[in-house]
């Protein structure tokens, strides 16, 4: 049986371009992950697709970065595939494991992969180390004003009886929020 796994990272992305060249080439079966990043741990469309295979079988991927968090699990899954006498194929890198060559483009392919993935991500905190030296504040905006914050602690230091619960509240924020931006005042 030929089983085929799609995935895409975010909304703004489609499955239909892995459908239909995982349909073409013959998959009985699509499992699928939308909205899922793939450094995931936790993808249950994957997971469900490598348990639907069986000796014989060959999973389908439209391209390697679809389905591997790294070449350590890239490696990991062919060494379980080789051992279950399960065949792989990315339609795009043209990798079938089925012959020695394919096995070899595999490995090198996924060590590329993951080569991208490193340099993507010191890129980024590069970037961010920039932008934290030109005195950009990075993360989520703040929940509280100051004036929001010194306000509240003004209102418990008028009130002993006030707890962060009463404060918070009609402040729209949880008290634990509440304490941290206190804290950080």
């Amino acid at each position: 049986m030929v089983i085929g796994y799609a995935r895409v990272s975010t909304g703004e992305q489609h499955l239909d371009l892995q459908r239909n060249a995982q349909n073409e080439a013959g998959c009985t079966h699509i499992f699928e992950d939308e909205g899922v990043s793939a450094v995931a741990t936790h993808r249950p469309g994957f997971k469900r697709a490598l348990k639907s295979l069986k000796k014989g079988d060959t999973l389908v991927i439209w391209k390697m970065d679809r389905a591997f968090r790294s070449l350590r699990h890239a490696l990991d899954t062919l060494e379980i595939f080789e051992s279950r006498g399960i065949a792989f194929r990315s339609l795009t890198d043209q990798i079938d494991t089925a012959t020695a060559m394919g096995r070899f483009i595999y490995q090198i392919t996924n060590a590329f992969t993951e080569l991208e993935r490193n340099l993507i991500s010191e890129r980024t905190r590069a970037g961010m180390e920039v932008a934290r030296r030109r005195g950009s504040v990075l993360g989520r905006p703040r929940k509280l004003s100051e004036d929001q914050i010194r306000q509240a602690i003004q209102d418990m230091e008028d009130d002993p009886n006030l707890t962060l619960d009463h404060v918070a509240q009609p402040l729209g924020v949880s008290p634990r929020t509440l304490a941290r931006a206190m804290k950080s005042l």
